[in-house]
Parts: structure tokens; C-alpha cells; sequence
């Protein structure tokens, strides 16, 4: 990463007058025209100002991945405009070198008259792109946003997922430098949603990328730095991790309870093991079943006919989880036990053959994972052209939260640390948790034994 600065902001500041009646910002208007054209500029007795950035001042590197978190109400799209020319600062100025693509709001740049086709060449000309460039990329935006026949049709049509897609699309294609994205990333289906995300990272290993989300594990994902906006002032500016933390510990602290109290509240966790032998499986479960609180996750089906790259050494033919009397499960509850199996065709010989997976969240997030190398390191199971190969892996289903999940699945030859990759498939499984008794963090995991007692043989206070 160069310390070349590509945005520079010094003293930023934007602030709008807020009248108490309509009629007051129509004499605010006139006074204002007046003002002008005597050199002056006159603030009107009726009108308040509104301050939503005070004093920003940042400085953003070339090749610098960074995030920019608040509650709502914090000046982050704001700032954004501000950064992107569509707002004018009230103080302070901002300098951004290089092609600036940016995704602000679902359909900002887009008429929602004209069809995706005439939208994509407004919006590329907007980008900078002439007419001919637009249209020697066209087939790459089209295949990329994936939207079939919507494309010529009216924009008013369009889903907010399928805007997203045309909108994503666009900026991914026109060679920009710094890429600055508002919260778009939150619409749209999960598929779509990693397929962005893979495009992101690919895009940060030579770009800038500004990134507003409220999902703050996929600004852990993606960005070096993260800046804290709170009532349209800076308040932290650093590395990820440190940022993030403290943001978080200000919600829960203004929802009640302190960092500190909750550290004190878990110095308890590292208690000795019980000496008795652990259930097989969490004694919640059957509890679970029983409740609203059952983490339900759906299973979609594998398709047979979807490609994925690789060297086409063997081709991954079936992906199928079973549950425990070894059927196709369409369904799983969080934490009950499944059996993944892989079917794979060889198409030339596999002398060392790994057969992975990877479940991942919506924006890409690796969850958990495993593959069979270390179970085969002293005893490859070799396979000539022909030949097929059925990897299995028996594991507890952790509990997911809400949402969609994809399972990425692949194949290939040789060791952990050097192989070949024959077939990788980015979706092979996807999964949608309907309800969720996770109550934070990426997954639950299911527990072995919970317990919670009295060190001095007491009840306490409560009933």
C-alpha cells in the first residue's frame, strides 16, 4: 500500500438551515438571493442551523481498504456525498484524486424510466466512460449483474436486489480508483451479496475502498481501518479491531452495563472441567425443539449443472447433507448432528486428493471448515481417470443467526501447502437459518454442558 494520499479532507463541515414553519424558509430563500447579489450573506432570524459534519479531517491512502461506522444520524452518507462532489461543504475542503465510482443509495445515478440497458450507459457516462467504452463492456456488466430479461425493461420494475445488482455492476466496470460504498451491500441475495465481496477484495489489491456498513463483521472483514462517526464528528480513527470494539462497547454501554462490568460479570468462565463424562450431544436440544427459540436451517438443493474454475482434473458431481438416519435433509435444527457428503468423477489420476469445504456468511465470512488432508497424511487415497471419489465429514451443525449461508466446496492435488486445484465451487450448498437462538456472535456452537452454581452452597436472593 502506497502512503500516497488519494483523499484528503481538512476541516469538513455541512450544515442546513431548519426553519420552525414553511413560510420561514421561503423568506429564508429570498433573503438569501438578496444577500448574494450585495456581497453578504445575512442568516435569517427564523432559521436555526443544523450541523451535520463538524471539523472532519482525514486523510485516506492509496490502496487503503477503510470503514466508516455510526449510529444513524451520524453523518456517514453525508460525509460520503461530500467525498463524492454531490454535496457542496459548508467549511473545510476535500480533495480526491483519481476515478471515483460509488455506490450511494439504490438507484442514485439510475432514471427509473429507462431500462437497465439505457441506465448502465447513464451511468457509465456519469463514471466517465464514453460511449464506445460503455459498449465494448456491456456483455461483462450484463453477465456480471445477471438480471436476464429485466435488463430491458423500465428501472421502476426492478426489485431493490436487482437495482443493486445493475447499480454494483456498473462501478465494478469502469476502472475506477476508489470505489465508495453505502450500505448497498445489505440488499440483494446472498449469492449476489459474495459475489460483490470477491469482486471487493480482488478490487483492494490495487484500489482505495470506502466502506459505510452497520454490519460490523463484514467491516472486519474487509477493512484495514475504521473511522467513528458520532453526532457528525470524528471520535476514533484507527485500526479495525480496537475502533470496532470501542464502537460496540458504547451501544451496549448506553443500553445499559459497562465494558468493565461485563469482564467482571465472565470471570468466572475458566472453571475446572467436570471429572464425569460429557453427554453426547447439547442436553439443550430436545429443549430447543420444543421452543420458538429452535434454530430452523433450511438446505437448498445442489445444482448439478453449475461450473466453477480449476484445472478440470476431476469435476465435483454431488454436495449432500444427511441427518442422522441417512437421508437428504432438507431441513436441520442448530446442533444436531449431519453428514456431508462430497461425490467427485476423477478425470485424469489424483495421486494425493484433498476434497475441502467452507461455510460462509452473506458477505463472505469464512465460518467453519474442514478438509480430509490431515485424516489421509500418512495414507493418500489415490484415484485413476474414471474413478470416483466420496469424501464424507460427520459433524455437529453449529447454530447459525439469521439469514443465508453458502457453502463453498473443492478439489485438489497434493499437499496443504502446495497442490493443484482441479474444481472449486463457490456455491455448492446454500442454507437459510429462518430462526436463530444465537444470541451473538458468528455462530453458536453447541455446548457439551452448561452449568451455573453457588460456589458457597447459597440461593441468593432470587425467588
Amino acid at each position: 500500500m502506497s502512503f500516497e494520499a488519494v483523499v484528503q479532507a481538512t476541516g469538513l463541515g455541512k450544515s442546513y438551515a431548519t426553519c420552525a414553519r414553511p413560510s420561514d424558509r421561503l423568506v429564508q430563500m429570498l433573503r438569501e438571493g438578496l444577500a448574494r447579489l450585495a456581497g453578504g450573506w445575512p442568516q435569517a432570524p427564523s432559521s436555526t442551523e443544523f450541523h451535520a459534519l463538524r471539523d472532519i479531517s482525514l486523510h485516506i491512502a492509496r490502496g487503503e481498504t477503510v470503514g466508516i461506522i455510526g449510529r444513524n444520524g451520524s453523518g456517514k452518507s453525508t460525509l460520503l456525498q461530500l467525498l463524492c462532489g454531490t454535496l457542496q461543504a459548508t467549511t473545510g475542503r476535500v480533495e480526491v484524486r483519481g476515478r471515483v465510482a460509488a455506490l450511494l443509495e439504490l438507484g442514485s445515478g439510475f432514471h427509473p424510466e429507462f431500462s437497465g440497458r439505457e441506465n448502465v450507459f447513464l451511468n457509465a457516462a456519469v463514471l466517465g466512460l464514453s460511449r464506445q467504452q460503455t459498449a465494448e463492456r456491456f456483455d461483462a456488466i450484463a453477465a456480471f449483474a445477471d438480471i436476464g430479461e429485466f435488463m430491458d425493461r423500465p428501472l421502476k420494475s426492478y426489485s431493490s436486489g436487482m437495482a443493486m445488482r445493475l447499480a454494483f455492476s456498473v462501478i465494478a466496470h469502469v476502472d475506477a480508483d476508489i470505489l465508495i460504498i453505502d450500505e448497498a451491500l445489505s440488499v440483494g441475495d446472498a449469492f449476489f451479496t459474495q459475489k460483490c465481496m470477491r469482486y471487493l477484495r480482488s478490487f483492494m489489491k490495487t484500489g482505495t475502498v470506502v466502506f459505510v456498513s452497520h454490519d460490523i463483521e463484514a467491516v472486519k472483514a474487509l477493512c484495514s481501518r475504521v473511522i467513528w462517526l458520532d453526532a457528525g464528528a470524528v471520535r476514533r480513527d484507527g485500526a479495525t479491531k480496537a475502533v470496532c470494539q470501542d464502537y460496540l462497547d458504547a451501544l451496549l454501554a448506553n443500553g445499559g452495563g459497562t465494558a468493565s462490568s461485563r469482564a467482571a460479570a465472565m470471570d468466572g468462565l475458566n472453571s475446572p472441567a467436570a471429572p464425569d463424562p460429557l453427554p453426547p450431544s447439547d442436553p439443550r436440544q430436545d429443549e430447543w425443539r420444543r421452543r420458538s427459540l429452535c434454530n430452523d436451517i433450511r438446505v437448498f438443493s445442489f445444482d448439478s449443472g453449475q461450473a466453477g474454475p480449476g484445472a478440470g482434473g476431476c469435476t465435483i458431481r454431488s454436495v449432500v447433507l444427511r441427518g442422522g438416519q441417512g437421508d437428504e435433509i432438507p431441513w436441520i435444527v442448530g446442533g444436531e448432528t449431519v453428514r456431508l457428503e462430497v461425490d467427485v468423477e476423477c478425470h485424469t489420476t489424483l495421486r494425493s486428493p484433498i476434497v475441502g469445504f467452507m461455510v460462509k456468511d452473506r458477505t463472505g465470512q469464512a465460518l467453519f471448515g474442514d478438509n480430509t488432508w490431515l485424516s489421509y497424511l500418512d495414507g493418500p487415497v489415490a484415484a485413476d481417470r474414471g474413478q470416483r471419489l466420496q469424501a464424507a465429514f460427520v459433524f455437529d451443525m453449529p447454530r447459525l443467526p439469521a439469514g443465508d449461508y453458502t457453502m463453498v466446496v473443492a478439489v485438489a492435488d497434493g499437499t496443504q501447502q502446495e497442490n493443484v486445484m482441479h474444481h472449486w465451487l463457490h456455491d455448492a450448498l446454500r442454507f437459510r437459518s429462518e430462526s436463530s437462538n444465537v444470541a451473538n456472535g458468528l455462530v453458536g456452537i453447541p455446548m457439551r454442558r452448561v452449568t451455573l452454581e453457588n460456589a458457597d452452597g447459597g440461593r441468593g436472593g432470587g425467588p
